[in-house]
């Protein structure tokens, strides 16, 4: 898949170390549980790859079409986890730090939304992260997404006394 200035593709072997730096990066990773190791890292391309082996879409690696360089990953993936709110298919994004700022997961998570209403025939997405993560809630808004206030809930996977613990849900549905 192809945006104005992205190419949305299947991961490859060289886009592990790049995406094992951005999830060592503290920033990046501010709020996520943990940094991730390389094992941890090439662990969860092998989830995301196996996903679209799976569902035919997943967490798509992003190429800057003109540089061709790695910036992260944007994309459909299928939540589970015990939350009310959930099964659901999640629209997510995570880039390097140098990425940010320049639209580019506004403009990834636009196609992959474009494609979970189209080709992968969803009637709603969600999308959630931390209360504080003011950055990827304002991309939340500029999809279009509704915060759904009455679907915050605390992560199950975290520490009660995690500072990340609190969660917020956007919905998007189709168009």
């Amino acid at each position: 898949m192809e945006t104005e200035r992205l190419i949305m593709r299947r991961w490859r072997d060289d886009d592990r170390a790049p995406f094992a730096a951005l999830n060592a990066d503290p920033e990046v990773m501010r709020h996520f549980p943990n940094l991730l190791t390389r094992e941890q890292s090439d662990a969860m391309v092998d989830r995301i790859e196996r996903d679209f082996d799976a569902r035919g879409y997943g967490l798509w690696a992003l190429e800057v079409r003109e540089s061709g360089r790695f910036i992260g990953f944007a994309g459909l993936v299928l939540q589970t986890f015990d939350a009310p709110f959930l099964p659901a298919v999640e629209i997510g994004w995570r880039l390097a730090r140098e990425a940010w700022g320049h639209g580019y997961a506004t403009e990834a998570a636009r196609r992959a939304a474009a494609y979970g209403f189209g080709e992968a025939g969803l009637d709603e997405i969600i999308s959630m992260t931390a209360v504080g993560n003011t950055r990827s809630r304002a991309v939340m808004e500029r999809l279009g997404m509704t915060y759904d206030a009455g679907a915050d809930f605390d992560h199950p996977w975290l520490a009660p006394n995690s500072p990340i613990l609190r969660h917020v849900v956007y919905r998007l549905k189709r168009p």
